[in-house]
């Protein structure tokens, strides 16, 4: 049975990301594996990078789990699904405390900065951006990701950070959503899709997306 591997370096809210894999491919002929060593991430069809916490203790614990060359294999020969932090590691560089980050999509991690801005309601917007929002497809005049699949455009997934991508290229931007300002809140290159968002927290959409990214063929 062809797999996917939920990468398990010590980062990641992994079980409820695992639980929702598993449940999206109970009909797609995929076993999801929550995987503990590089080999059965080589072993894998495809790939879920999660993240959660600080970008510099994420990066340090994906080097020091030995995971590192696991993961720069798979972004270069299988479809590779980052979230949260997981996407934020796939770019240059972050702002959070200048972490050098593993430069798979060119471009930058950097803070809200939205002191002093205001919502529609009057309140001042809160950092991290805590809570549900909107996900606006980029097709850059052609045809939309092929994981958004039918989602529709304007879905609300879940969100929790404080630092959001932006890639240097604006064609690496798939999905944008507006706080403050709008945001690249899900992006991609080649054989990699991500997204900032926790497809794993955000209901129907979210499981319609790994289900997506599980039948994509890049």
């Amino acid at each position: 049975m062809k797999t996917v591997a939920i990468i398990d370096y010590g980062m990641g809210n992994l079980r409820s990301v695992t639980q929702a894999v598993m449940h999206a491919a109970e009909h797609e002929g995929v076993q999801a594996v929550w995987a503990r060593t590089p080999q059965e991430v080589m072993d894998a069809e495809r790939v879920v990078l999660p993240g959660q916490g600080g970008m510099r203790d994420c990066m340090r614990e994906l080097h020091d789990s030995g995971m590192l060359a696991a993961v720069l294999h798979a972004a270069a020969n299988k479809p590779l699904m980052g979230v949260c932090v997981g996407m934020q590691m796939l770019l240059d560089h972050s702002e959070e405390l200048d972490t050098a980050c593993l430069g798979l999509i060119p471009g930058n991690v950097v803070k809200f900065d939205l002191a002093g801005q205001m919502q529609a309601d009057g309140s001042r917007f809160k950092v991290p951006q805590m809570g549900w929002n909107q996900v606006w497809r980029n097709n850059h005049g052609g045809a939309p990701h092929p994981v958004w699949g039918e989602v529709p455009d304007g879905s609300y997934f879940y969100f929790v950070h404080s630092y959001y991508a932006k890639p240097s290229d604006a064609r690496h931007s798939v999905g944008e959503t507006d706080y403050g300002s709008r945001f690249s809140s899900a992006i991609a290159r080649d054989n990699i899709f991500a997204t900032q968002f926790h497809p794993e927290k955000s209901a129907k959409q979210g499981l319609a997306l790994y289900r997506n990214f599980l039948r994509w063929n890049p």
